[in-house]
């Protein structure tokens, strides 16, 4: 006998008419539907008599009556046939060690490089050799860091081990230390791997030892893809020349391209004006104008984004972007900052550029500011006078912190004499040859004396501290000029920027062209990483200075050298 029709809600009584309607329908089934689904005959009177009792006198006398009601139920060869439940498909789960899986082997300097590559290859497995242990072992000691790199990467591997119930030898699962992104599994060296190499490649060498278990993996798990990831180049380019695949590791990349950097400035289309006629709004408020405007140019703006328009015959534009709500933006136009009533501690913008930066250095309502271009474009000494004018004449902070990442160009000169300050004084000519400037300016016609008072007075507002002894402290109501930034590490940027307390306005600027740190490129650097955490952020901006203003020397040189 078929069920009857489930309830209409939840806790609801099924009617005497629908428990009937499943009795008759019951009695009306042909024979060959009977035979289509087999049932055993003591099964029918057992579940018809409690129906049976359930059911009103009056309709148990005269069932007939009600019958024209209901149509006829079909026989059940017409129904569609039913999937049953078990033979619905499963989703299928990727097979570990089988399969699109690979297996990467880890170099040692891709964990002292970052820790958390472990985890960074989602549902694919890690290999580490025994002699990367080693070598983790070796680099643990002292406060570099490479040394909490290492120490860091140690605790990651004894935490995954000590997990209960994991084995070595069936590999540890990554995901068991609550990284749900890393799907894979940590084998490591347990037994010798028997691996022939060329008789040209000491065996003694690390780097061989890590090539030659590539090799012996290869050979053992084929055809699974074995992958050697290193971030040295000559041992990329060694494991390639003996046929094995060997890759970069880039999950540390920001950006893959650093033509793709944001670069702050957007140049709006020379039809903006011809499209806007007609829907743009237009006020004023104190010195400055504001545009409300739509289209499909908002898309792509981003806030504290500069615009600029320029055409012959028309007027120009250079504005900032304030606010983005659906499909409209609003404009706010700039202070000009080229004008000499503008300007900024005796120095004003020579290009647009550089008016754009000023802007974002000026407003207190940007708590971080990061400058990028190449050698000349001025960054170090807007940034100087914006915070010289900000700290002593409008009193808005109370002192200037400058660091930079010391990272020399040459060979190191080792141990240097004297204080923080002084030690630190060999890396600070760009703010000495800046200072020089600006108090050459400022003090001009006061003579010797007056000149003499002006560097003290200036010297005393600027404190020159090292990265070194950053951590832990908050800085609070500070101008904090971040040097050479594009040396820092995305961690060792992190670390800067987290000390800023209430009232602090920090300024990173750098040259991704002159990147001096092992390991780190464009698209690695804390300095990409920064602007591309911060694009978009109501408090931040950035500006790229396209162009020199050193000297016709200098910019020509940056040209063609």
């Amino acid at each position: 006998m078929p069920l009857p029709p489930p309830p209409a809600k939840r806790g609801a009584q099924l009617s005497s008419d629908v428990i009937d309607l499943a009795a008759r329908r019951a009695k009306s089934r042909p024979a060959p539907a009977q035979q289509a689904l087999p049932r055993p005959e003591s099964e029918a009177p057992a579940a018809a008599q409690p129906m049976a009792l359930m059911r009103p006198p009056a309709q148990a006398q005269a069932p007939q009556a009600r019958a024209p009601e209901y149509p006829a139920a079909p026989p059940p060869a017409a129904r569609p046939p039913r999937a049953a439940p078990p033979e619905r498909p499963a989703p299928k789960r990727k097979a570990r060690g089988s399969g699109p899986t690979r297996l990467f082997v880890l170099d040692t300097n891709v964990l002292l490089h970052d820790p958390s590559a472990l985890f960074r290859f989602e549902e694919h497995d890690i290999f580490l050799p025994m002699i990367v242990l080693e070598e983790l072992d070796a680099h643990k000691k002292g406060m570099t860091e490479v040394a909490r790199n290492g120490r860091q990467t140690s605790r990651l591997l004894d935490a995954l081990a000590g997990v209960k119930g994991a084995d070595m030898a069936q590999g540890l699962k990554l995901d068991s230390t609550g990284y749900a992104d890393a799907g894979g599994k940590l084998y490591f060296q347990t037994s010798p791997l028997d691996a022939t190499m060329p008789a040209a490649l000491p065996p003694g060498k690390a780097d061989n030892q890590i090539l030659g278990v590539v090799a012996a993996l290869e050979k053992q798990h084929a055809p699974r893809e074995v992958i050697l990831v290193s971030k040295d180049i000559n041992m990329r380019v060694k494991a390639r020349a003996l046929g094995l695949a060997a890759e970069d590791y880039e999950n540390d990349k920001t950006l893959e391209d650093g033509d793709l950097l944001y670069s702050g400035v957007q140049q709006l289309p020379p039809d903006f004006w011809t499209r806007q006629s007609k829907t743009v709004e237009s006020w004023q408020s104190g010195s400055a104008t504001y545009y409300r405007i739509g289209g499909p140019a908002v898309a792509s703006l981003q806030i504290n984004q500069f615009v600029y328009f320029e055409s012959p015959g028309e007027p120009s534009l250079y504005a900032r972007v304030t606010e983005i709500r659906d499909k409209t933006a609003v404009l706010r136009t700039l202070k000009d900052y080229a004008h000499l009533k503008n300007a900024v501690w005796g120095v004003t913008a020579r290009n647009r550029e550089q008016n754009f930066a000023l802007n974002l250095l000026m407003d207190p309502e940007i708590d971080f500011v990061t400058l990028a271009g190449t050698a000349g474009t001025g960054k170090t000494l807007l940034a100087l006078a914006s915070g010289l004018t900000q700290v002593l004449d409008d009193r808005r902070y109370t002192e200037i912190i400058m660091t930079r990442a010391t990272v020399s160009v040459g060979e190191d000169i080792g141990f240097l004499p004297g204080t923080e300050e002084e030690k630190m004084g060999p890396w600070m000519g760009a703010l000495d040859d800046n200072l020089e400037f600006l108090a050459k300016g400022d003090a001009s016609g006061a003579g010797e004396w007056g000149r003499a008072a002006t560097n003290e007075l200036i010297r005393s507002r600027i404190k020159i501290k090292s990265m070194n002894f950053m951590r832990g402290r908050t800085f609070m109501n500070k101008w904090i000029i971040i040097d050479e930034a594009q040396n820092l590490t995305p961690k060792q940027m992190k670390t800067l920027i987290t000390r800023a307390g209430p009232g602090t306005k920090i300024i990173c600027m750098g040259n991704l062209a002159q990147i001096d740190t092992p390991y780190l490129t464009e698209g690695s650097s804390g300095l990409t990483y920064a602007v591309d955490r911060f694009k978009g952020w109501p408090h931040g901006g950035h500006v790229t200075l396209a162009r020199g203003e050193r000297s016709r020397l200098a910019d020509f040189a940056s040209e063609v050298l």
